[in-house]
Order: C-alpha cells, then structure tokens, then sequence
C-alpha cells in the first residue's frame, strides 16, 4: 500500500509546477523574496527588491546586476533634495557580516533601464547579481502588481538597513 500511495504521489508531483524558490546562495550571501514591481506598458524603468543576508564574517559587496530584460541594470537609492526624493545611482551596497540589508521601494533597489517589455505581474524576471566576494548569483525575481510593496519581511528589518552603501 505504501509503493502504491509513493507512486501516486510522485505521479502527481511530476505534472504540478513546483513554486518558485523564495531564497538563493552564493557563499555567505543570501538572497531572499526577490521581487520586481509591475509597470505600466509604456515605462521604460522598472524596479527590483529583495532582502540581502551576509551569513558570513567578512565583509561583502553587492556590486552590480544584469539582466535579459534590460540593456542597463543599475544598483540605486533614494536621497532627499530639500523636500524632493530622488533616485540616485551607487556604485555598490555594502553587505556587513551577519546583516540584512533591505532593497524596498523608497531605499535601496535594482533598477532595469531601458525595458524591452513592460514587467507583468505574475511573470518571472532573470536576475544576476555580481557580489565582490561571494561572485555571481543568478536569481528569478516574481512580478508583483503595480502598486506591490514589501511583504513577509521578518518584523525589524523593514527599512532598518535601507541607507548601507550610498556613495554617490
């Protein structure tokens, strides 16, 4: 009875699509919930989040991203200019040891310039992100909805490391 209940079950598995993976590894960097915000069909920028873990003792560096869906990635932040935020470009994102540093609407963010396609919800983005020591990390960043903000971010850590790495 068992053989038979494991054989279903793995027939069943083979045709249901496994869900797609919420965190990925490169060294001591993990990269969790990655997410990219829905555009409207004639933007040409899009933005992308995600929360950074430096599991390690040492020091890392998030400095620089690419992807398929844009000729230029650019790691940004936003700054206030008297009572305007502005997105500004940064050369890197610095990952202490043993932090998070969160990538959110308003802070820190990927940003896909000059969009092949508009981003639409529920599709898939291919991402690689190149980090000074830990190397590359090819990720799959979900689409969420136009108006998509961070969601199921361990309480604490929302905002709390959104300014690291602003060198302008």
């Amino acid at each position: 009875m068992k053989t038979i209940l494991l054989a279903a079950g793995l027939a069943v598995a083979a045709f249901v699509q496994p869900a797609m993976a919420a965190e990925f590894t490169a060294g001591s960097i993990t990269v969790s919930e990655p997410w990219a915000r829905a555009t409207p069909p004639t933007a040409r920028v899009g933005g992308g989040f995600m929360q950074i873990v430096n599991n390690g003792e040492q020091p890392d560096r998030l400095v620089g991203a690419s992807s398929p869906i844009a000729p230029d990635v650019e790691l940004h932040t936003h700054v206030r200019e008297g009572e305007v935020m502005r997105m500004r470009p940064v050369d890197h994102i610095d990952l202490p040891p043993g932090e998070t540093v969160s990538m959110q609407p308003g802070g820190l963010h990927v940003m896909f310039i000059g969009l092949e396609k508009p981003l639409v919800q529920d599709e898939v983005v291919p991402v690689t992100l190149e980090f000074e020591q830990a190397g590359s990390l090819e990720i799959q960043m979900e689409v969420r909805g136009v108006g998509a903000m961070l969601r199921d971010v361990p309480e604490g850590h929302q905002g709390g490391h959104g300014h690291r790495g602003q060198h302008h």
